[in-house]
């Protein structure tokens, strides 16, 4: 993958097909801004599938590990591997 391009968003407004195209045949992100501040990235789906794929086995292997850790301290006030996923990804107060 290619260093990351950064355009504003009124530049990639003006060429938003080129933008996809970048990412898609030469592997090269473009980071939008606004007012300065970064505010989205465009890459190819094939990019974004791989890390989704890496992100979801990171956190199956974080679980695992915090249900192995729980299982060895024994079975009083634990909670199933769904049980704790359902809690990872309920909405924060």
């Amino acid at each position: 993958m290619s260093e990351p391009v950064i355009e504003s968003m009124a530049e990639v407004r003006s060429h938003l097909a080129d933008v996809i195209d970048r990412a898609r045949r030469e592997e090269t992100p473009t980071i939008i801004t606004r007012r300065g501040k970064q505010e989205a990235v465009v890459i190819d789906i094939g990019e974004y599938q791989r890390l989704r794929q890496i992100a979801e086995g990171v956190e199956e292997a974080w679980l695992n590990q915090l249900a192995d850790e729980a299982e060895s301290e024994g079975t009083e006030r634990s909670v199933t591997l769904e049980e704790m996923a359902a809690l990872f990804r309920a909405p924060q107060e």
